[in-house]
């Protein structure tokens, strides 16, 4: 059943767990993910980010991702990751999407502030939720760590942040890196603390794969309400499809390598059996 990024993160503070959030580029992959989700009776977030576009043109992933909640007895929501295009994310928010996340993140403040309140503004309507990122996540979906200390969430602007721009999750930038890391995080918590006291929305964990399974039970009793996670399962898919005996193999295998990580990760985050 699709639902919002609203209505499924409002579940997850009420049953105190995160849910995750699994970008995925084929249909091996969302098949690992949808049926982890059904078999763990977890809700589930599944997503395409916007630099994955090359490689499943926008068309073929709302059709498979609309048909797959359709079609599923547990909350799926669809999310469009990190939007930086008005004009996909108005595509994306048509086409059967119900989250989309304006990632501005690299530009100034004031900047990222009315750029954010505009596809608040652009989606109105449509039963589509927003997120949007305050202080910057390093690293990038090719893997590189620039989490650095300078780029954290600014407690300041939190408050200010999510009432002029109307917000449905804000993503903070506490330590983590998108892609692999190049050394071991360290997760602020005392930060993430001051944030959630402060924020009247969700609060996303980005560049979750690398964690340490303590760093997400922290973050997760911190405040932390939804975990993305894409370069984990593409490094088991990956492995899986490497040690295969034949492309059909191959399929299974990758399938099957995303599904246990998914499985995983809903395990640690609280979610199963919270459908």
């Amino acid at each position: 059943m699709l639902v919002t990024l609203h209505d499924i993160l409002r579940h997850a503070e009420e049953k105190v767990c995160a849910i995750g959030m699994f970008n995925m580029l084929n249909l091996e992959m969302a098949r690992g993910i949808i049926e982890a989700a059904q078999e763990e009776r977890s809700p589930v977030i599944l997503a395409l980010a916007q630099i994955h576009l090359p490689y499943l043109p926008l068309e073929y992933a709302c059709l498979l991702m609309t048909g797959i909640a359709r079609e599923a007895d547990v909350p799926v929501c669809l999310h469009f990751d990190h939007g930086t295009d008005f004009g996909v994310l108005r595509s994306v928010a048509e086409s059967g999407f119900s989250s989309v996340m304006y990632d501005g993140s690299a530009l100034p403040y004031e900047e990222n502030l009315r750029n954010t309140g505009e596809v608040v503004k652009l989606v109105e309507g449509l039963n589509v939720s927003v997120e949007a990122e305050l202080g910057y996540v390093g690293g990038g979906e090719d893997g590189l760590d620039d989490g650095y200390a300078a780029n954290y969430t600014d407690p300041a602007q939190v408050r200010d942040f999510i009432e002029r721009t109307g917000i449905d999750a804000l993503a903070v930038a506490i330590g983590t890196a998108h892609g692999k890391y190049l050394r071991p995080p360290v997760l602020s918590m005392e930060l993430l603390a001051e944030i959630r006291g402060l924020s009247g929305v969700p609060l996303v964990l980005h560049g979750g794969s690398g964690l340490s399974d303590g760093d997400f039970t922290r973050a997760i009793r911190y405040g932390i309400r939804k975990v993305n996670i894409y370069t984990e399962l593409a490094v088991a898919a990956q492995g899986a499809w490497a040690g295969s005996t034949s492309f059909e193999a191959g399929l299974v295998d990758a399938k099957n390598a995303v599904k246990e990580v998914t499985r995983r990760r809903m395990r640690l985050f609280g979610s199963s059996n919270k459908a």
